[in-house]
């Protein structure tokens, strides 16, 4: 599906990497889900995608329908229930993902202070911020230096 850079987006990632069995399941429901997404009656221009096998990300192109209150509970709760069915996480902000050289890694909120305060990692690592807001920043912003990052203000 093309979708515009301006697409609205929504970022959850789990605490764990999910094994290419859950994510052909996920893609499916993500799938489904977004081909009958309705605000006011009308089909929203959605996307669902697994990236890195750690995020699932909901992409609304709001050109032509904006998402609703109600459009969004409903992702909210298929996002729930995808974490109920596979046993994962995936509202827990506190969650960290970064890049160790070529591999991606992820850990909780004080594990990632102590890789930074025994030396493993340092304020340049590349951190992804979830909290983007469009496809275009999914592209240019989504991973950045620690140091300039939302966690580096809430975790320092």
């Amino acid at each position: 599906m093309n979708i515009s850079d301006n697409a609205r987006i929504w970022i959850y990632q789990s605490n764990r990497f999910l094994t290419t069995d859950e994510e052909i399941q996920i893609t499916d429901q993500l799938a489904n889900f977004t081909g009958q997404w309705q605000a006011h009656g009308q089909t929203l221009t959605a996307l669902g995608e697994i990236k890195h096998h750690l995020f699932i990300i909901l992409s609304i192109d709001e050109q032509l329908i904006s998402a609703t209150g109600c459009s969004i509970d409903k992702s909210v709760s298929l996002i729930k229930k995808i974490e109920q069915q596979f046993g994962i996480t995936l509202f827990d902000r506190f969650q960290v993902a970064f890049r160790m050289g070529t591999d991606i890694k992820c850990c909780n909120q004080n594990q990632f202070i102590e890789l930074l305060n025994n030396g493993t990692i340092s304020e340049e690592v590349i951190v992804f911020n979830n909290l983007v807001a469009t496809r275009k920043a999914l592209k240019t912003d989504w991973e950045v230096p620690f140091k300039e990052s939302w966690h580096a203000q809430v975790f320092l």
